[in-house]
């Protein structure tokens, strides 16, 4: 009788070892991004309240314009896993090498829209006459950077796959330091503004991208795997990712949609709203982190052929997820009187962002579960219904946040418009796990 218990207790710690030997490193990884924007919102931040405000609208538009393409990483840490479980490395790097191939030419695309288009996307969301122009300029640079942020993504996608989240980890943050200082120089130093924080980004996002090509080739050579492009396997890696992308798209919308609402309230509400969903960005990156671990033990189970250690791995990884959702909320409730001020000093953001802050921190623990069963799902290749369950969960979200200006609340209302998005995820995402249906196993789906 007192066997059962026994192999419980050490499944569990066993899946505790991987989850931080996989999340710990990644979280590292992950926070790369927010990061980035949460340093050049302090810099930019201290420029003005217009800058902020410029700089919150045009960095929702750059994210928006990599974050879509995310499936470069997520799809290509599946089936990078599955392979691995099934022994084939060298199937599993060429896989990985085709996504940095489809990275480079989504990339170019992007940029060839984005270069002459960026006045108009900018009008499109509401920024106000003084904020407009810093957002256009801050657009236009930024966005040189968008194929290092691409091939950042299919790289990291082919080593999370392979088991290793601590290279990435080294690289974000090398990332993140040189970012910084080059905001520091070339804003105040160099006198650019908010010129200097885009051009700093663009520096810092191509060193990266160049480090990740270094480590990736390396493997390729090592394994036998070729590094020329294959046009069949970049067709396959798009089509592998597709589902991913109507997922990733209609998350974004969700995202814009409340930074466009945001903005229409005004100046001081979107420099808050900037503030907020930096911080929003970082916590879900670090709840992500678990999810990543998940991406990457779900897929090695799968392709081992082994349900059983699938399924119980996913059990484990939610009570992380809920765990770590609750200390979240509580380091955002106590933190926030001496988070405000490191961003803005103008009492009017202030005194917008902190009832907002307090609906972020109530939401983590629901954030938690979210994050972590969209990663096994993911895991699990089962982007076709993740596409699905977000659709559903943009049609809830689209006329709360629409009703915003009518009914008033302001961003607070905003934010617990986001707050319901979560919930109605998590409800899609736990009918999906305890179904069984995303147990699929195989070197391939």
């Amino acid at each position: 009788m007192t066997q059962a218990p026994a192999a419980t207790r050490a499944t569990r710690r066993q899946h505790d070892r991987e989850i931080v030997m996989l999340a710990v490193p990644a979280f590292g990884a992950l926070v790369a991004e927010p990061l980035f924007v949460m340093a050049d919102s302090a810099i930019v931040g201290h420029l003005g309240t217009a800058q902020l405000a410029g700089l919150g609208v045009a960095s929702a538009l750059l994210t928006t314009a990599v974050s879509i393409f995310v499936f470069l990483a997520y799809a290509t840490t599946a089936a990078v896993a599955r392979r691995v479980g099934a022994g084939d490395l060298q199937a599993a790097i060429r896989q990985g090498m085709d996504g940095i191939w489809l990275a480079l030419l989504i990339g170019a695309t992007v940029i060839a829209v984005v270069l002459p288009s960026a006045p108009s996307l900018i009008d499109l969301f509401g920024a106000s006459d003084t904020a407009a122009p810093y957002a256009t300029t801050y657009l236009r640079i930024s966005s040189l950077s968008i194929p290092a942020m691409l091939i950042v993504l299919a790289a990291t996608g082919v080593l999370r796959g392979l088991q290793n989240t601590k290279t990435p980890l080294y690289v974000a943050i090398s990332g993140f330091v040189a970012n910084a200082v080059l905001n520091v120089v070339l804003v105040y130093g160099a006198d650019l503004g908010i010129a200097g924080s885009a051009w700093g980004t663009v520096i810092a996002q191509w060193g990266m991208a160049a480090v990740y090509l270094v480590v990736v080739v390396r493997g390729a050579r090592r394994h036998g795997a070729s590094l020329a492009p294959d046009a069949a396997g970049i067709r396959a890696s798009a089509q592998a990712g597709a589902p991913l992308l109507v997922r990733t798209l209609s998350l974004r919308a969700i995202l814009l949609i409340a930074t466009a609402v945001a903005a229409r309230l005004g100046d001081a509400d979107i420099a808050a709203h900037q503030i907020i969903l930096s911080l929003w960005s970082l916590l879900a990156f670090a709840l992500d982190a678990i999810a990543i671990a998940g991406q990457a033990i779900i897929g090695r189970y799968l392709g081992a052929d082994d349900p059983q250690g699938a399924r119980a791995a996913c059990r484990r990884m939610v009570q992380w997820g809920i765990a770590v959702g609750v200390v979240l909320g509580l380091l955002v409730i106590i933190s926030r009187p001496l988070f405000l001020p490191l961003f803005t000093s103008d009492p009017t953001v202030k005194d917008t962002a902190l009832p907002a802050l307090i609906m972020v921190a109530l939401s983590q623990p629901i954030c938690g579960v979210v994050f972590v069963l969209d990663g096994v799902l993911m895991g699990a290749g089962d982007g076709p219904y993740l596409a699905g369950a977000m659709l559903v969960t943009l049609a809830v979200f689209v006329p709360a946040a629409m009703l915003v200006p009518t009914f008033g609340g302001g961003l607070t209302a905003v934010w617990a418009a986001m707050t319901l998005m979560m919930a109605v995820r998590m409800l899609t995402l736990l009918l999906r796990a305890r179904s069984g249906r995303w147990v699929v196993t195989g070197a391939t789906r």
